[in-house]
């Protein structure tokens, strides 16, 4: 089986002998990993200026970035990030890579139309426009999901250079969700809903992700149709054990394994965590071992590798 049909597999909550698929949604240690800048840390300010060689060399040297990553950590998925993102050059990145290793990843890329919890500069704005501009904000939801239809359409017809979508829409604090469930029911659901189900229907997979405190709109998530679930924040309060009772027979789950602690826990709090989550995802299969968040930028690069130590050696079906 290569990583791709493993990673399916999972998605689709079957049997799977090995190891437990693992991936990140994005590793951003690249530079002192593997001695490569990461695809969204470039600049391309000369994008425009460069020959048509010189743009295939940087989509190449990021496509191989992409790979050795995978490679290095037995990633069994790819999310790519659209840097420059114009679909022409999207649909270039996701070639090379097929091109390098074949249909060994499953590739993905971003495409969540739905509202995010506004950052602290449009919070109050946003929060107004829930309560006064209902119409307005619905229409605005529909244009967005218009718009990434667009694009899925266009890449259904690129028959197998992709295999699904990422949808990163936040909407959680620690605490709670930003979103109320009425709410969420009213700007959120009809649209997530509508999104997966065209993915689904064009042949994608779909990974719903959102860092925080889930449990109060988990059930809505779910019932709007992912594939799987991503993040499952312990910092957010979120038990893996908990959620895979309530819907682990309906969608596979990802993550869970505690950012905070990789920063600042020890190690043998650090080894204590992974544990717990392989422990409590792989029962029953369905589970994709992942951080509860990414791979990010000032993550010490030992505790990573630490991690994949422990899924190396016991993330295994046996």
């Amino acid at each position: 089986m290569t990583e791709r049909e493993r990673f399916i597999k999972a998605l689709k909550r079957e049997p799977i002998e090995g190891h437990c698929p693992t991936f990140e949604l994005v590793f951003f240690l690249t530079l002192e990993a593997l001695g490569r800048i990461h695809p969204s840390q470039q600049i391309f300010h000369q994008w425009d200026q460069m020959s048509t060689n010189e743009k295939k060399l940087h989509i190449d040297y990021n496509a191989e970035t992409y790979i050795q990553t995978a490679e290095k950590y037995n990633h069994s998925a790819i999310l790519i990030d659209p840097t420059p993102g114009d679909f022409d050059n999207v649909v270039k990145l996701l070639q090379s890579i097929r091109e390098k290793s074949g249909d060994k990843y499953f590739l993905m890329m971003h495409g969540d139309p739905t509202f995010s919890m506004p950052d602290g500069d449009s919070m109050l704005d946003f929060a107004t426009r829930m309560y006064e501009d209902e119409e307005g904000l619905k229409k605005e939801a529909e244009g967005r999901l218009n718009e990434s239809l667009k694009i899925a359409e266009k890449m259904a017809k690129l028959d197998g250079l992709l295999d699904g979508f990422a949808l990163c829409s936040d909407y959680c604090f620690n605490v709670n969700p930003f979103f109320t469930p009425d709410m969420f029911e009213t700007y959120i659901s009809p649209y997530l809903s509508r999104i997966l189900k065209e993915y689904r229907d064009m042949g994608f997979y779909s990974i719903k992700h959102t860092d925080g405190n889930i449990m109060p709109i988990l059930e809505q998530m779910v019932q709007c149709g992912p594939d799987a679930l991503h993040s499952l924040d312990p910092q957010g309060g979120v038990s893996l054990k908990e959620v895979k009772k309530l819907c682990g027979d309906r969608v596979a789950l990802c993550g869970n394994v505690n950012c905070g602690l990789l920063q600042t826990g020890t190690d043998e709090q650090v080894i204590a965590d992974v544990r717990r989550a392989l422990t409590d995802g792989m029962d029953g299969y369905g589970y994709i071992f992942c951080t509860s968040n990414c791979a990010y930028t000032g993550l010490p690069l030992e505790r990573y590798e630490l991690i994949h130590k422990i899924w190396r050696e016991e993330g295994i079906y046996r």
